[in-house]
Order: structure tokens, then sequence, then C-alpha cells
């Protein structure tokens, strides 16, 4: 991605540069062909007043983006008003009450950074890139996310713009219902974020890493490996396996055991990560690392450079599962032997959530997290991988309880991302704030509660 340059204007379609500016707006090379009659780069709350205000009085649905990283380009919608809330990125730390109040344009490494310097963590996203808008609308998967919860969970209230323009304040008392929705919503959220509030945590005083690189032919032994250990693994690591055509070290196709540890010192790291030098399949690995101390921003910019390189055209698609094992491992298989060259790759995550979560319109996920990413460069190929992930994912379907928001493709495969009941509850609310609809929700939305 690219940072926002110079004061945000309003281009109307059809303007020299209107086209630009509009696809600017997504990480993704790809250009859909869609594109709003408005786009609105938002400098401060009043703009995006303005647009709304606009927007109602001349029939214009909304779609919003803060960092544009969605994979499906859910915001690049046919005709409306594109609000950009790139701009607004402020962050401003209380240490002292342990909180911060920051723009939804804000990203993820520049959080990190500031909270680094007062000894403070907040779960931002893996990718630097990544704002805080449209990541803690869907959940927050973050650094640290599986000790201290989802990013959403350390929400503590929202400044909120509302369909009929007014600036509203959201948490646990006031305006609870817009809190309950806003915290898992993804892009079906029916409000302009203007504002997050946030709790913060004392920062980890050791972050590192340990890697252990496995050939293509031990993807059975390493998935069962990995299934069989998964729910022993400590809080503090995210155990994740990456198959790629271009596995480190090895330069073809292979698995990637990747675990980032967040601990108290260099010894918890350690004894939390023993696992992976104690695996019974440790010998069949082309190499094993030790454990490496690199800091949080410093893991999200080697993965940008490493698998999430600019202008690249993208496919994305993801599953929850709890299915065995066994069922498993042909769809693994297919999707290593599939794959778009590299940096394509998927992502396994033994995920196992806690017993409870918050009530909030977050709701669905599984013990395993499943995704695939297609990454290629030119057009003349995106009739020949555009459609590689919706194809893994279909090929994989009747083992999978859902999809998370974060890597959604509901434009292409509809599928469910939320408990029943909170989607009606979700509906109803929007009924109740958006009732001419003027907000769009998700992509797919007609095959919603379609089973994945």
């Amino acid at each position: 991605m690219k940072r926002p340059h110079g004061k945000g204007r309003v281009w109307e379609r059809g303007a020299q540069g209107f086209d630009e500016a509009v696809l600017a707006t997504s990480f993704n090379g790809r250009d859909p062909g869609r594109r709003p009659n408005v786009l609105v780069e938002a400098n401060n709350v009043f703009d995006v007043q303005a647009a709304v205000r606009r927007a109602q009085a001349e029939g214009l649905k909304v779609s919003i983006c803060s960092g544009g990283h969605s994979w499906a380009q859910n915001h690049l919608r046919e005709g409306g008003l594109l609000l950009s809330m790139a701009r607004i990125n402020e962050i401003d730390i209380d240490a002292d009450a342990m909180a911060a109040k920051v723009g939804p344009g804000c990203w993820g490494i520049d959080l990190d950074r500031a909270l680094k310097k007062k000894g403070l963590f907040f779960p931002v996203a893996h990718a630097p890139d990544v704002a805080l808008g449209g990541f803690l609308l869907q959940g927050g998967f973050g650094w640290g996310s599986r000790e201290l919860g989802l990013a959403t969970e350390s929400v503590i209230g929202l400044d909120l713009i509302l369909a009929d323009g007014r600036l509203v304040h959201a948490n646990a008392s006031e305006n609870a219902d817009l809190y309950w929705a806003a915290r898992g919503s993804g892009p079906g959220f029916f409000a302009v974020v203007a504002r997050y509030h946030l709790k913060l945590h004392p920062r980890p005083k050791f972050t590192g890493l340990k890697m252990q690189i496995f050939a293509r032919k031990h993807l059975d032994d390493v998935f069962r490996w990995a299934d069989d250990i998964g729910a022993a693994v400590p809080r503090s690591v995210e155990f994740q396996m990456v198959p790629t055509p271009k596995a480190l070290g090895l330069f073809r196709p292979g698995i990637e055991v990747v675990a980032p540890v967040l601990a108290n010192s260099y010894e918890e790291a350690k004894e939390a990560v023993r696992f992976v030098d104690e695996s019974p399949i440790r010998k069949k690995a082309h190499f094993t690392t030790p454990l490496v101390p690199i800091s949080t921003s410093m893991m999200a910019v080697t993965a940008n450079i490493t698998h999430f390189p600019p202008n690249v055209r993208w496919c994305a698609d993801n599953m929850w599962t709890n299915a065995p094992i066994e069922k498993l491992l042909p769809g693994l298989n297919n999707i290593i032997d599939t794959m778009p060259p590299a940096p394509s790759h998927s992502l396994w995550l033994n995920w196992h959530p806690p017993a409870d979560r918050p009530d909030m319109a977050f709701s669905l996920e599984a013990n395993r997290y499943l995704a695939v990413y297609g990454e290629w460069t030119r057009s003349e190929d995106d009739a020949k991988y555009s459609g590689w992930a919706t194809d893994c994912m279909l090929k994989m379907q009747e083992n999978a309880l859902g999809i998370q928001l974060a890597d959604e493709n509901l434009g292409n495969r509809p599928a469910r991302f939320m408990a029943d009941a909170n989607l009606n509850r979700l509906d109803a609310l929007r009924a109740k704030y958006d009732p001419d609809g003027l907000f769009h929700d998700w992509m797919g939305r007609a095959d919603r509660r379609a089973a994945a």
C-alpha cells in the first residue's frame, strides 16, 4: 500500500485522474472494472458528515475504505459514493490510562511503533499496511491475539457517523447496540467509524520467531503433527503452517512452519516453542532455526517483502474447520499442487479459540483456520489464476464451518461468517439505523446464509 499524500479532495467520475485515485484505494493490483460516481477523500469528521449527507440527498449508496487491504476489493462498487478514511489517521496515546484514540486510517505498524516507545502494546495486524478501520470491524486477528483476544475485544468505544449524518459515541453503556454491531460486522457495518478508543496492554518483554522448513513430500506428516500438537501449543505462540511454491532455503515447493512468540523473557519464549525442537518429524526438516529475537514491526515488514509484495494481483479465500485432519489432507495437497507461482501461499493456523468471547457481532471461529492467497503480476494471467482460491475452498467446503471476514471472498463464494442469531440481530439493527440502505453491506448479500 501507498500512504496517502496531500490534502484529500472530492473526485467526480470522469475527471482527469479519477480512475487512478479510485484504484489507489486498493492494495490489490487487479482492476475489477467497478467505479463509484464520486470518491471523497475525507480529511476530518466534517468531510465525512458532508459526504454522508450528500449521499442521502442524491440517493448514492456509500462504500467505505480505510487502508484498502480488502482482497475482494469490497469497497469498489459500481456507482454510488466511495468514502476514503485513509487520511484520518491520528494516534493519541494516554499511557497512564493504558488507552489510545486512533483514526481508522492509522496503519497498524504506525501504532505498534508509537506504543513501543511507551512500553505498551496492541494486537495490530500482521501486515504493516493494514489500517485499523476494517481490521477492527471484522474482528482483528493480530499479533498476540491468541493470548490477548481478538483486537476488537480491546475496542472500548467508537465515534460513529450514522446514516443521517449524526456523530455519536458507542461503548458498552452508551449506544451499546452499535458497539455490539461494530465488533465483528466487517464490511457490512452500517455507519462510518471516525475514531476508535482502544484499551492498551503491557508490551511483551521478548518477541521472537522460530521456523522449521520441510520439503513438499512431507506435507502429510507436517500437518498430522501440527494437528496433533495444536491444542497443546502455548497461547503465546502463533503456530502456523505455510505451504508455498518457493519455501525459504529450499527454493522449491515446501512447508514453512512458523512460530512467532510473544513472552515476558527469552527463557519463557524458548520454553513455549520447545515443541518445535522436540517434534517427532524434526529429522525430516530441511532445517530448523534457533529462536531469533525480532520485533512485531520487523516481522510484519519481512512478511510483506516475502509474502505480500506490492503491485500484485490477488485472489484469496478461507475457511474455519474442526474436521479430522485425514479429511483435510486431500484438499491441502491440492492447494500446494495447484498454487500460482510464488509468492502465492496458504496459511494454516492452529487457532483453538477460548471457550468464551464477549457478546459481539463476531461469533464464528473454529480450532483451525485455513486461508489461501494467490498472487500474480500480469493481467493476461487473470483468467488462469483468479478463480484458484475459490476452487480450492469449494473442494473443501463440506468440511468447513464458515469463513472469517478478514480474508473474505463473498462476491465469488457466499459463505457463512456469523452465527445466524447474530446475523438476524445485525439485520434488525441495520433496519433501525440505516432504514434506507445508505451503506453497502457484504458482497454476496443475497446468499450470505449459505452453508460454507
